[in-house]
């Protein structure tokens, strides 16, 4: 099992919709809606060195290479992170097995379900080309970043964050910060088995992450990201 029961009840269905609907941007925050012994062991995955890949973003294209991002000015940059790749971790161990279970389980019917009730919305992975390349694991080190973007797409209903990181310093920086209105973003630390539920459209949903602490240049800030569709 990868959900905690205790954060499933109908009870907490409806405060969680309700908490959605009346933030700005629609957004809620889910501690320990997980299992965590399961993402214990998900943690030790990312933790090995092998597996990452360096992705860097521009403003005006996605995946570029290294020429194209030093040809590009800085001010263009807005991602420099590093991706997990399936398969060159999952050939180098059998144990990288539950970090892709844990993937394939968020894009799976029991979690798109939940989704689908918290947002009152049928999210499908029907009319999703490639749904694999929108579920996946990302870490940042001191020299990463991710600036402000926007996440709303056509027909994209809901983004989803879920941080893996243990005893997490108070200054390491890492928060993700939504632009929010009226000039009061709001900020949420990447605490470990901490999931970030929000609608892409709604007001102040434009967002970056706070860069980390150069004194922390040894530790990395891990989590997984997700997009989901309406039909």
């Amino acid at each position: 099992m990868w959900l905690n029961d205790e954060q499933l009840s109908d009870a907490r269905i409806c405060a969680y919709r309700e908490s959605l609907l009346n933030s700005c941007p629609n957004h809620i925050v889910i501690d320990n809606l997980f299992n965590q012994d399961r993402l214990d062991e998900v943690l030790k995955v990312l933790q090995q060195p092998h597996g990452w890949q360096t992705q860097k973003h521009t403003y005006s294209a996605l995946y570029v290479d290294n020429a194209q991002w030093e040809n590009t000015s800085t001010d263009q940059h807005f991602v420099r992170r590093d991706v997990w790749q399936r398969r060159a971790a999952n050939s180098n161990s059998s144990a990288s097995n539950i970090a892709q279970d844990f993937l394939s389980f968020l894009r799976g019917d029991e979690f798109m379900s939940l989704l689908s009730a918290i947002f009152k919305v049928q999210i499908t992975d029907m009319n999703v080309a490639n749904p694999l390349i929108n579920t996946n694991y990302f870490r940042l080190g001191a020299a990463d970043f991710v600036e402000l973007h926007a996440d709303d797409s056509p027909g994209r209903e809901i983004c989803m964050l879920v941080y893996l990181n243990k005893e997490w310093h108070d200054n390491a920086g890492g928060e993700l910060t939504f632009i929010g209105k009226d000039n009061e973003p709001i900020c949420i630390a990447p605490l470990y088995n901490r999931c970030i539920l929000f609608d892409p459209s709604s007001e102040g949903s434009e967002h970056w992450v706070e860069k980390l602490n150069a004194e922390y240049s040894d530790e990395y800030r891990y989590n997984v990201t997700s997009w989901y569709w309406s039909e």
